[in-house]
């Protein structure tokens, strides 16, 4: 994998010598694939598409806090003992943590900007497919999020990721018992599921779909419930051959939890958006 692309020339200063991640980049690609469904969307349905960068800001920020403090949140023990490294370590970002401060700073800006929620909600459904699907590339690259051992032929080593998938780490950090047999075949690093991948192609697939149907003829805000039961499920399944160690609820990680949440948020709203409207939306009315 690439963990690290690039270092910045040492005579820089303050960031010389400083490395440049793939993770920071897919992140950056993400946010900015986001930024220009969402503006696409915008001008479709005649608003000012340069407001869109405004959203995509807010994302960014709520985004990485979010997902920072969800980290922290979950990882608590360890913030007593070393809280300075916790805080300000590169790593340490989840995505249901991101999303959710994110969603409130972008609906904050939504009603600052006067623009209509219900139809900015299905603007930005396609846009937070995507941009998921590219952050998980990132993940990939870094050896991050991986899961749980494999012997198929999808199996992949992260001798480098964060953590490696050493049997040690394995066995230490996600509690999972590693076959033998695999020990035998592939020594102290195993292949596991590239889970990150599994949710690029699912996540690629729903955007495909989302885009589709953007200009569908329910009520507004359809399309939003549709990309949150669809990107639900997806996480949902995956977490299954996740190597987790916060299983809190029988199998279910807390992940799996919020994901069924999500779920049952999603076909609600489905349901109470069905009903035809009487102009495509999508559309600027004329």
């Amino acid at each position: 994998m690439y963990p690290v692309l690039f270092k910045l020339p040492q005579w820089l200063p303050l960031l010389g010598g400083q490395p440049i991640t793939s993770f920071g980049v897919m992140m950056l690609l993400a946010f900015l694939a986001a930024g220009y469904v969402t503006r696409a969307g915008m001008n479709r349905i005649g608003e000012d598409p340069d407001k869109a960068w405004d959203l995509v800001f807010m994302a960014v920020v709520g985004g990485i806090l979010g997902a920072k403090i969800y980290y922290i949140f979950l990882n608590w023990p360890r913030l007593l003992q070393d809280p300075v490294h916790l805080i300000f370590a590169r790593g340490g970002l989840v995505w249901y943590g991101g999303f959710t401060l994110a969603t409130i700073l972008v609906i904050w800006e939504i009603r600052r900007q006067k623009l209509p929620l219900p139809q900015m909600a299905d603007v930005v459904a396609p846009a937070l497919a995507i941009a998921y699907a590219v952050g998980r590339v990132g993940c990939f690259l870094v050896g991050d999020d991986w899961g749980r051992p494999t012997d198929s032929w999808v199996g992949i080593r992260f001798p480098h990721g964060t953590p490696p998938t050493s049997v040690a780490a394995i066995q230490r950090d996600f509690h999972i018992t590693v076959d033998p047999s695999l020990i035998e075949k592939y020594g102290q690093i195993v292949p596991v599921h590239p889970t990150q991948l599994y949710e690029v192609g699912l996540s690629t697939l729903i955007f495909f779909l989302l885009w589709r149907l953007r200009r569908h003829h329910r009520r507004k805000g359809w399309l939003f419930m549709l990309w949150l039961t669809l990107a639900g499920l997806e996480r949902f399944t995956v977490e299954f051959l996740r190597a987790k160690d916060d299983r809190f609820i029988g199998i279910l990680t807390l992940a799996q939890v919020i994901s069924l949440g999500a779920v049952a948020v999603g076909l609600v709203g489905m349901v109470r958006t069905s009903r035809r409207s009487a102009e495509p939306s999508g559309e600027a009315p004329a």
